[in-house]
């Protein structure tokens, strides 16, 4: 049969011989050591079959070509030209990728912590940032995509470009413990949170119950204003001229903490590329990507293989064509949490002196 003719000489040659650890990690965006452990945790789901008409395609090079896809915004063909392969396969190894790791490894890699390890990071992020009970933190980001002729409305975001809207609590250590990738970029942070397993299943979220300035406050969720105020979701104060000094310096304490979460979206997209713009996965696909770079994020941040810093600075040139919707305020509070915050707030000024500033 006739068959059209391919170079696999860039990988074969150039970068199984040739490649220094630096331009190993910078292709496929993480080191060698981890590359091979994660080889073996896909191996299941990504191996060639036993039997086969032409000579199979092996393990490393499969998960090669995935990984230089998500880790770079080229399209198919150009990923399929690089290693000499049809586009069609390029696809196919993703796809297999993908929904291998979010029928199986994925439950392992992104998890919400049990008690003892929710109290854990409660200790370290109050050791770093002075407030106490806080077991992890929530916001969303909006992530590119090509959206369907059908409904493009329903995907179009704040600042006009179509987007799935990514929502996830993030621990002490910059990674996600739960996320949430499925509603399109119209739809207002309070009502992803609504829709998503996390608030779900909020009932069964460690508790860990301590008594601040005589109230039982439990582990929190730290938010902004665009979520609502919780028994297990806490968010600062309305902005204010009424706000007393106490309420503002809360505001500002809070605001501290919260920075994680964005360090992690910024962690996230620097290395998987393909979320910085519209990719050419179909619009049903990209929340089974989107969920695979976050895993494959906490893969990296366990395996304490971090991102390179020329990463997230060129981050910051790649998102001027897709900058972030305006934050939306959610004035929805409950009883139980409004008792929270005030405990929070009279526990930080009576301990830690006021600070100034304004809530991100």
């Amino acid at each position: 049969m006739w068959m059209k003719v391919r170079s696999k000489d860039w990988w074969e040659r150039v970068v199984l011989l040739e490649f220094s650890d630096l331009e190993w990690k910078q292709n496929f965006r993480m080191k060698r050591q981890s590359f091979t452990r994660l080889c073996g945790l896909v191996e299941e789901f990504m191996s060639p079959d036993d039997v086969t008409i032409r000579n199979p395609i092996p393990l490393i090079m499969r998960v090669a070509i995935v990984l230089y896809k998500l880790g770079s915004c080229a399209e198919y063909r150009v990923v399929a030209n690089q290693f000499g392969v049809d586009k069609s396969t390029v696809q196919k190894f993703v796809y297999i990728f993908c929904k291998g790791m979010v029928h199986g490894p994925i439950r392992d890699l992104i998890r919400m912590p049990d008690e003892v390890e929710a109290s854990e990071i409660a200790r370290s992020f109050e050791e770093v940032h002075s407030v106490p009970q806080v077991m992890g933190l929530i916001d969303g980001t909006h992530i590119p995509i090509l959206p369907p002729s059908d409904g493009y409305k329903d995907f179009v975001n704040r600042k006009g470009w179509p987007s799935y809207v990514l929502q996830a609590v993030v621990d002490d250590k910059c990674c996600f413990r739960s996320i949430s990738c499925k509603m399109p970029g119209s739809a207002h942070d309070a009502n992803v949170l609504r829709m998503s397993d996390l608030f779900q299943r909020a009932r069964l979220l460690p508790k860990s119950v301590k008594n601040i300035e005589g109230e039982e406050v439990r582990l929190q969720i730290i938010g902004d204003p665009a979520y609502p105020l919780l028994d297990w979701l806490m968010k600062g104060y309305i902005n204010s001229p009424n706000l007393t000094p106490a309420q503002q310096s809360f505001n500002v304490y809070l605001s501290s903490v919260r920075v994680g979460v964005e360090m992690a979206f910024g962690i996230l997209k620097s290395r998987w590329r393909v979320l910085l713009k519209r990719s050419d996965f179909h619009f049903t696909f990209a929340p089974t990507m989107i969920a695979t770079c976050c895993a494959l994020h906490n893969f990296c941040q366990k395996e304490t293989d971090f991102c390179n810093s020329n990463w997230v600075e060129e981050l910051r040139d790649s998102t001027v064509n897709y900058q972030q919707p305006s934050l939306l305020m959610y004035r929805q509070e409950t009883a139980t949490g409004n008792t929270a915050r005030e405990a929070l707030t009279r526990y930080m000024a009576n301990h830690f002196p006021l600070r100034t500033g304004h809530l991100l």
